[in-house]
């Protein structure tokens, strides 16, 4: 191309918006200017008059750095409040911390000391758990999540606890919580009980015995009836049991049997056993005996039957008789068919002996809260229970009641902060009743809970499922907890009924007052008689403090309608379906956690769950499928990511993964977001470029002086936008991404953008053809924009600000001050879109078959090639109708169209004209003008005459 050529102007225009995003250094300055500017307020204040829409966020805890899982969730919370933003809804979110608990004592028990006095725990804990919630906090809007970041809610501000005591009251006032011995879930290390929630399961090896309970011999006559004997051969005999704790043998108390299963009396010889006789065969082969039946019975025909403690023989402390007791729970698919009963530590076997009357005071309960066996124990006082393990089993043996031992791995419940094996213990605590009638008569906990499930919608619907069986089986639900860093049960209960006093309710609304004044601190210094006066000396205040999921499972209560009232409540008639909340959104672990603690409380407290529905994500893994751990050193921080690569690409990567299931992250995976990434941006940088001299005020054309082609990217731009809101309605990011990609890629790219360069850089800056190209621009990088913002919140903001908004508009301060447009109206839209859609389906083949004769060597660019398209009759008048527009379609420098009758043939051979310096078409016409030798007739009328026609593209 000769000089003057070169000298010859197109139409490439530059942009602000750059090519190369730096994420990783221009993000925090994005942040820092968003929190000066105090954006979130003025994007709530933009949408103050719409409907609201409320996602209440879960609490994280407050301890510890934040990992991929917390990037997840809150990067979920926030592409759904901001696409709220765009639909139209003036949508809150308050983000809030756990604050109380277990992990937050420990670590102060590790920089101070144990044993320490109340007060400083409280202290070093509140003071800890601040620094922990700053630190989070930095690293969550470092994400580029909105919120009200300067205003959150904490677990442990004093509103909030005595608002946490006041729902307490409620729930006691409707008559749900009781004080009862109950086995529960008990850590020693933590020396508490543990909510459901925090209880793991690993593998354990364990001794498993099969046990001998001995006959009873004043009781022989009636074993001998109930097998249909006249009287039982002379002989010993034993009910024979299986378990895998044998550190439960010392504090049996009965048996167990199905009283609908068969039970069999076995010869083995020199003894006789008890077993059940579908499991005699089984039984028998792992003792290495043989024997015979000589008799069978129902289960019930065995009860109230006894047999010695099998260590009976060792010491008087255990010569007592252990009675059976018919248990529905007892089955056949291990052991014996006969369960030992320890009412302290299991659950089943607490239900069968009160069933059976035996009272509180009866149940024997040697483990201490250290796990070692009291000092009044015969034979193991003061023992661990582990390490007595061993030694229980050598007593048995040397009883002659052990039948069979061997070492058993079995899946085991542990405390999911220490990692150490638990157990249950029956020990004094405050309950919430799953199945008591409350104080108006009306349906039970678990019957409320339940109904309120089938009115909940569940993202994905397998949620609905999983957390109506966690509801349908779970026990009453053990409120209290031995912990000093935590709300209290601010009960004063009588010094020797232990009841709490009669003006509970009262007396609770007097604490939470001293509370909300000074945090429950409050509760540690009030003396009993400044609230009993003269009855002080019969009280007590009750120790214990309310479980943390408690604390988080009723902040619909202390937040929604207590310290965040203004930003988060809306009055009955507005809520959906009655709901305090639009959503909730947390990982797939909360239905055992902070979705099933609110249903309970909000069932209590509202007869309805406070949410109208449930998002559940998955958990993060790396490439190969594996959790992140620093053990195997897979863990990906999303603050180094940020640092690297930008948050951006985080969020892209969040919002294009499927968060129904496994969430797969690796560097390989984020190469892959990157480039994307990269592909977006590029598509903005072009879009917003090509807009840089278009003034919207100005140059606006109606639709009908659009070429074909504009309108066509228009309409197809429409749908998308409605199939990205009704995606973005039902929290399906992925999917929307999707289509989101193929747009820019395909769509814009590989089709409409390609073919628009021509026009767009070489027509007449002013004409209507580019004016026309440059409306439809406008709208779809204007609604292109408001799609990504989302999830793409830095680079929307960023293209925003370098968007035409035009001289006589005032543009939003932020692009989620916004909402999603209406576009042009297109006349016959669909149509329009289904024949280009068929235009494009051709221009495939075209473009493969010019590239097969390019790597041929035959052609160069596509612009040498010269086409001849032959088209059966059905495409014929659709292809021919382009005319000379054809070329522009195909990006070649002639195009004709002909009939065939063998399917699609196309024709590609190397143009043998010239090549216009300006716009690169092969054409007769270049050199025709002496004055511009080097351009075609087209480029000369562009530059200085009136200027080309087109009609479709």
């Amino acid at each position: 191309m000769s000089e003057k050529a070169n000298s010859y102007p197109v139409n490439l225009l530059e942009t602000p918006f750059p090519m190369r995003g730096d994420l990783a250094k221009r993000e925090p300055q994005w942040v820092e200017q968003w929190q000066k500017n105090k954006l979130y307020e003025k994007i709530r204040a933009a949408h103050a008059n719409q409907p609201k829409f409320i996602l209440h966020d879960g609490p994280p805890y407050a301890n510890g750095d934040i990992h991929i899982g917390h990037a997840v969730n809150k990067i979920l919370k926030d592409m759904i409040v901001k696409s709220r933003w765009l639909m139209g809804f003036d949508s809150a979110y308050v983000p809030g911390w756990d604050c109380h608990g277990m992990p937050i004592e420990i670590q102060i028990e590790k920089q101070f000391g144990k044993n320490l006095p109340t007060a400083e725990v409280q202290a070093k804990a509140r003071a800890y758990a601040q620094v922990q919630i700053d630190k989070q906090k930095k690293d969550f809007e470092r994400l580029g999540v909105l919120g009200d970041w300067n205003n959150p809610y904490l677990t442990m501000n004093f509103r909030n606890e005595a608002d946490e005591i006041r729902a307490l009251g409620n729930i006691w006032k409707k008559g749900y919580v009781f004080r009862g011995l109950k086995p529960v879930n008990w850590c020693f290390d933590c020396g508490s009980a543990l909510a459901e929630a925090e209880v793991e399961y690993q593998d354990k090896t364990d001794p498993t015995i099969d046990v001998g309970f001995a006959f009873d011999d004043a009781q022989r006559p009636q074993l001998a009836k109930a097998f249909g004997l006249n009287d039982l051969p002379a002989k010993p005999g034993m009910a024979v049991i299986w378990t895998t704790t044998p550190w439960t043998i010392p504090a049996n108390q009965a048996l167990n049997v199905n009283p609908e299963l068969i039970y069999a009396l076995v010869d083995v010889g020199d003894k006789l056993f008890i077993l059940a006789k579908d499991r005699v065969e089984t039984c028998l082969q792992e003792y290495g005996l043989a024997g015979e039946i000589i008799g069978t019975c129902l289960g019930s025909q065995l009860e109230n039957i006894s047999f010695w403690h099998p260590l009976a023989k060792l010491d008087a402390g255990y010569r007592r008789l252990s009675p059976i007791y018919a248990a529905e729970y007892v089955s056949l698919d291990t052991g014996t068919g006969i369960v030992h009963c320890s009412p302290a530590y299991g659950e089943e076997d607490f239900k069968s002996c009160k069933k059976h009357q035996i009272a509180d005071r009866d149940i024997l309960s040697p483990v201490m809260g250290n796990g070692v066996y009291a000092s009044w124990l015969p034979l193991f006082a003061n023992e661990f229970i582990w390490k007595a393990n061993p030694k229980i089993v050598e007593a048995l043996r040397e009883a002659g009641s052990l039948v069979r031992e061997k070492s058993y791995t079995h899946s085991y419940m542990h405390c999911w902060r220490h990692k150490t094996p638990i157990i249950y213990r029956a020990t004094s605590q405050w309950f919430a009743s799953m199945d008591k009638k409350p104080s108006d008569g009306k349906a039970s906990l678990r019957e409320t809970a339940l109904a309120g499930i089938e009115g909940t919608e569940f993202f994905p619907a397998w949620g609905k499922q999983r957390l109506h069986s966690m509801i349908a089986n779970r026990p009453d639900w053990t409120l209290s907890r031995q912990r000093q860093w935590g709300v209290p049960m601010a009960f004063f209960v009588h010094k020797e009924s232990g009841e709490p006093h009669p003006r509970t309710i009262e007396l609770l609304e007097e604490v939470a007052k001293r509370v909300e004044q000074g945090g429950i601190e409050a509760w540690q210094k009030l003396e009993v008689s400044e609230l009993l006066g003269d009855e002080a000396s019969q009280y007590e205040k009750n120790r214990d403090t309310l479980d943390v999921w408690f604390d988080s499972g009723t902040t619909h209560w202390h937040v929604i309608r207590g310290s965040h009232r203004n930003e988060l409540f809306r009055p009955e008639s507005e809520l959906p379906e009655g709901r305090l909340a639009d959503l909730y959104l947390e990982g797939s672990d909360q239905h055992r956690g902070w979705f099933h603690s609110s249903l309970l409380t909000g069932s209590m407290l509202d007869g309805k769950p406070p949410y109208k529905a449930l998002l559940t994500h998955g958990f993060t893994v790396d490439g190969q499928g594996r959790k992140m751990s620093k053990s195997v050193g897979n863990v990906i921080a999303p603050q180094q990511v940020a640092d690297k690569l930008g948050a951006e690409i985080i969020r892209l990567w969040v919002a294009s993964t499927d968060y129904s299931g496994e969430m797969t992250i690796s560097d390989e995976i984020l190469k892959r977001v990157t480039e994307s990434y990269r592909r977006i941006r590029n598509t903005l940088r072009f879009l917003l470029a090509n807009l840089s001299d278009f003034d919207p005020t100005q140059h606006v054309l109606p639709t009908e002086q659009w070429l074909e082609i504009d309108r066509y990217a228009v309409a197809l731009a429409e749908q998308l936008q409605g199939e990205v809101e009704t995606h973005y309605k039902a929290y399906e990011f992925q999917p929307a991404v999707a289509r989101m990609l193929t747009f820019c890629s395909e769509d814009l790219g590989g089709f409409y953008l390609d073919i628009l360069k021509d026009r767009l850089y070489t027509s007449a800056p002013h004409s209507q053809d580019r004016r026309a190209a440059q409306n439809a621009l406008f709208h779809i990088t204007r609604n292109l924009l408001k799609w990504l913002a989302p999830f793409l919140s830095f680079t929307a903001e960023e293209a925003w600000k370098s968007f035409p908004h035009g001289a006589q508009e005032q543009a939003s301060e932020s692009i989620f001050m916004e909402e999603f447009g209406a576009f042009p109206a297109i006349k016959d839209a669909n149509d329009l879109v289904s024949k280009w859609n068929r235009i494009r389906e051709i221009r495939s083949e075209v473009t493969k078959a010019i590239e097969v004769e390019r790597e041929a060597g035959n052609v160069g660019s596509s612009l040498q090639a010269e086409l001849t398209i032959k088209v059966p009759e059905a495409d014929f008048a659709l292809i021919h109708s382009l005319g000379n527009d054809l070329r522009f379609v195909t990006i070649t420098s002639s195009a004709a169209v002909e009939h065939s009758k063998d399917g699609l043939e196309v024709l590609v051979r190397a143009s043998q004209f010239k090549k216009c310096g300006r716009c690169w078409h092969h054409t007769d016409d270049v050199g025709s003008n002496s004055e511009h030798p080097d351009l075609c007739g087209r480029c000369i009328s562009n530059l200085f005459g009136s200027g080309e026609s087109r009609s479709f593209a």
